[in-house]
């Protein structure tokens, strides 16, 4: 096998598919990428058997061929390389890779030993832009549970139905939802499924952001194609709990937040809260104030107000103020947001409206 190709383009190609190369497993072939060449195209494939990830780029292909190389020698590799073609030539059981002034030699693995690229058939996919995907994904993702005992809540449940795509996540504390309208004629039906949230996340990050990301479904994976790049992960198996039923259906209180002026008042107010993390939201309806308090360990206290809107009845809730800045870190773009709850001892519900509208209930803390 021999080829050329450009520095960026291979050192780009090679970010992309390392998160499929497994750093841990006791299989060294699992650690390596397996570079194809063939009729102008460069193939770059890696998969740790929980996930598999192809590349494809052109180059000078002067002899087809494949090979397995450690990932991450190879990235480290062309890493420090000038900006300059690099040429790749097997021979035996290594192969000869030369750069400007610069050239190494390494061991390879054997070919027959790497794992067959997943096939797959679609039986659902939906098409969209990949920033606003990305915006979604950022909102929800975190919130998914890292609980190992149990794996349905370690997923971003993914729904599709009526042209609305829709986020879920709960790590049983907290919940985020997420949805969008698709003006879209790739949507081939309504279908549901779990996806691993690390896997998703990875996914819409080898993408850039740019151009537009397809989802698609089979019985056992999940599958993302980005232009040149396919990236497919095994969804989680159980069924999602009933999200819905947490969601009221009605409020008596309805409170207008500034964002901006919320998370800065929030932060200040929660360097007295370092050790007891609840801080109390006391909302008074007829002053049109939401006043923010908390006391510490040692009695130490603090205490901020800020103007808003109010609609309902007066009262005090206390929330765990890691979680709130967990939904305000995420709305950094928005200039207003809601809090609805149906009653001072019920979960809170934050939302946000716009182009993505977002919902994010959290329980509260007793006082």
């Amino acid at each position: 096998m021999q080829f050329t190709v450009s520095q960026a383009s291979l050192a780009s190609a090679l970010s992309v598919v390392m998160k499929g190369a497994s750093g841990t497993s006791t299989l060294p072939i699992l650690a390596g990428v397996l570079i194809r060449a063939e009729d102008g195209v460069i193939e770059f494939q890696t998969s740790n058997y929980t996930i598999s990830i192809r590349h494809r780029i052109a180059a000078r292909v002067d002899e087809a061929g494949a090979v397995v190389i450690p990932c991450k020698i190879l990235a480290n590799i062309t890493k420090t390389l000038p900006d300059a073609p690099v040429s790749f030539t097997t021979e035996d059981r290594q192969v000869s890779i030369t750069c400007a002034k610069s050239s190494f030699r390494l061991s390879t693995l054997d070919v027959g030993d790497f794992p067959e690229f997943p096939a797959y058939t679609l039986v659902n996919s939906v098409e969209l832009p990949a920033g606003v995907l990305s915006e979604m994904v950022g909102r929800v993702w975190r919130v998914t549970s890292t609980d190992r005992n149990r794996p349905v809540l370690n997923g971003v449940f993914t729904t599709v139905e009526n042209n609305t795509v829709r986020l879920v996540a709960t790590d049983s504390y907290r919940l985020a939802v997420c949805d969008t309208h698709v003006e879209t004629s790739s949507l081939e039906g309504a279908f549901e499924l779990n996806v691993p949230a690390e896997a998703l996340s990875d996914a819409l990050s080898i993408t850039g952001g740019e151009g537009s990301i397809l989802i698609g479904a089979t019985e056992t994976q999940v599958v993302f194609v980005a232009g040149d790049t396919t990236y497919i992960a095994r969804r989680i198996e159980g069924t999602y709990p009933n999200y819905r039923a947490l969601l009221p259906s009605t409020c008596a209180t309805m409170v207008k937040i500034d964002v901006e002026a919320l998370k800065a008042a929030l932060k200040r107010v929660a360097v007295i809260a370092q050790n007891n993390s609840a801080v109390k939201f006391d909302i008074d309806a007829e002053a049109g104030i939401l006043a923010l308090s908390a006391i510490s360990n040692d009695q130490d206290a603090a205490h901020e107000t800020l103007e808003v809107e109010v609609q309902g009845e007066s009262g005090v809730i206390a929330f765990n103020y890691h979680y709130i800045f967990g939904c305000l870190n995420v709305l950094s773009q928005e200039k207003e947001m809601t809090l609805e709850l149906q009653s001072y001892t019920q979960a809170g519900v934050f939302k946000s409206a716009d182009t993505i509208n977002y919902l994010y209930l959290v329980m509260p803390v007793r006082i």
